[in-house]
């Protein structure tokens, strides 16, 4: 049985195959000072962080957490521990005291590797953390005590040669949570033999060439930045850039430019914020090395793929998955014609459908929920400590994405929404995705985000939350036009019965709209957890 360690095929195998000096994280800091680092160094930096966990006693099984920002020692760390067969839990450096514990607690973490800014948030929480035995401070010279201990002093010394021992595919491996858009987060596990999915979908959704210079921005606390900004690419040889600086426009295209990025991976929220700033960009900047695009984390609206193509003059593909999924499962790709506002449609070795009252649907445009057929390499193992959910999510040999979706008469998947998002004004079902691709396409209006609210006579109404374009007044006369744009577009029925203008939308880190959250403020109820919203 061939060895599927993750680390090891991102690092030992690639200096096997003569990759050793080739570049494979360029890490850029806020000042833009780039500093490279090989595949050999890869190799060299996470045998020792290997050696360092072993030699305080752990190994097989440990549950790691990261919560740092983005830097070069998260990507040590994360291959170290999984040359240790051990299970990295990834947070986000913006999480607070109550969403860490929560998290901490329910996978029963064991170490924590943090930094001495975020120290300062778990200090309150230890006591309720008892099975947590080491914090390793990346910014610590010297130890505080037994437990709170310096990370560069530990790694100081260490061997850079570590034997990764053969690991078998159902090794656990990534732990993540869900991003809490549909309720309480759980753990998500998934394992090392989950790999060749992932490696497939970067040849042929991807389809980085050796040469090509990669950036995907997601943030490693979520799978898309750990599966495509980690371990797939480096696992096939490829160079990635990693920015520690912060979301703006000029720092991103700065960035495009000065780093020559030949492929970019991305999200739909960040490119409406690049939208409404478009006058900075514009012929301000080379991006002749940029050959494409790609998108994940929530629908691409029709109108960005329109905006790309018009301002930047690339190609934009969109991407869907889910943290549960560990990979892509239904997408746009190079050569498959784009139809905008569509998922694409599945990659090789998935089979997909819509299904209505737990039925396979057989005719064309049928909404219902998006079923994937279980056993795909990449598919999530468990909900940590909720066996009931995971057995919930599966209909006999399908799985149940929480999604609804249709299939036209070509085969091309349309995302419709969330199964709790979809609202019913007058038993016509009708998805926020729809409204809110209308919307955007108004040019006063950057950002919406649409739920159904109880109405005594539609049953639901439509309620549109939206952030106006700098300049733009809301009144009478726009809320017109949307109501004749909306009617030409969908139908009547899809016609917001009320408009609320807010200077900015909740979200998730991913760029996913937290529609509950709104939903919830508009009823008057508790939000529930909201942890994983942007600052």
């Amino acid at each position: 049985m061939p060895d599927m360690n993750i680390a090891s095929h991102c690092t030992r195998l690639q200096c096997q195959a003569g990759r050793a000096e080739k570049i494979a994280l360029r890490w850029v800091d806020a000042d833009f000072q780039p500093t490279d680092y090989t595949f050999a160094d890869l190799e060299r930096e996470s045998n020792r962080c290997a050696n360092a966990f072993a030699g305080l006693g752990f190994g097989k099984g440990t549950r790691f957490f990261i919560y740092l920002p983005a830097q070069p020692e998260v990507y040590f760390a994360f291959l170290g521990i999984l040359k240790l067969q051990a299970i990295a839990g990834m947070l986000f450096s913006n999480f607070g005291k109550q969403a860490v514990q929560d998290r901490l607690a329910d996978a029963g973490a064991q170490v924590l590797i943090t930094k001495q800014g975020l120290l300062r948030r778990i200090r309150d929480i230890l006591p309720e953390l008892p099975v947590l035995q080491t914090i390793l401070v990346t910014d610590l010279e010297e130890d505080e005590d037994q437990r709170i201990r310096s990370y560069p002093k530990l790694l100081a010394g260490q061997s850079t040669a570590f034997t990764v021992e053969p690991t078998a595919p159902e090794t656990p491996s990534v732990l993540h949570y869900t991003s809490g858009s549909t309720g309480k987060p759980k753990g998500v596990l998934h394992i090392h033999g989950g790999l060749p999915h992932q490696q497939m979908t970067v040849r042929e959704i991807l389809q980085l060439a050796e040469d090509d210079i990669y950036w995907c921005t997601a943030d490693h606390g979520w799978v898309t930045g750990t599966t495509y900004g980690i371990t797939a690419p480096w696992s096939l040889g490829h160079t990635m850039v990693h920015f520690g600086g912060n979301f703006n426009t000029e720092n991103w295209f700065r960035l495009l430019q000065e780093q020559r990025i030949t492929v970019w991976y991305t999200a739909p929220t960040a490119l409406r914020m690049l939208m409404r700033e478009e006058d900075k960009i514009k012929g301000q900047f080379d991006l002749s090395a940029l050959k494409r695009m790609y998108s994940v984390g929530e629908p691409l609206n029709p109108e960005i793929i329109q905006w790309v193509r018009r301002t930047l003059d690339k190609d934009i593909y969109d991407t869907w998955f889910q943290t549960e999924t560990g990979g892509h499962m239904i997408v746009n790709r190079p050569g498959m014609p784009v139809r905008p506002g569509s998922m694409g449609k599945p990659v090789r070795g998935t089979a997909a459908a819509v299904a209505v009252d737990g039925v396979i649907a057989e005719q064309p445009e049928t909404v219902g929920a998006l079923w994937l057929r279980k056993g795909w390499d990449s598919m999530f193992v468990e909900y940590l400590n909720m066996p009931d959910a995971y057995r919930s999510k599966f209909h006999g040999d399908w799985y149940d994405t929480g999604d609804l979706a249709k299939i036209d008469s070509d085969g091309y998947f349309w995302f419709i929404g969330r199964n709790d998002d979809v609202i019913n004004p007058s038993g016509h079902l009708v998805g926020p995705f729809e409204v809110e691709s209308a919307l955007l396409e108004m040019p006063e209006i950057v950002d919406v985000a649409v739920i159904g609210a109880p109405d005594p006579l539609l049953y639901e109404k439509i309620v549109a939350y939206i952030t106006l374009k700098e300049g733009a007044v809301w009144d009478r006369k726009l809320e017109l036009r949307c109501r004749i744009h909306i009617t030409n577009r969908i139908s009547p029925i899809a016609v917001p019965g009320e408009y609320i203008v807010r200077d900015r939308l909740p979200k998730n880190r991913s760029g996913k709209i937290m529609r509950r959250v709104l939903k919830a403020e508009y009823l008057g109820q508790d939000v529930g957890d909201i942890s994983t919203l942007e600052d």
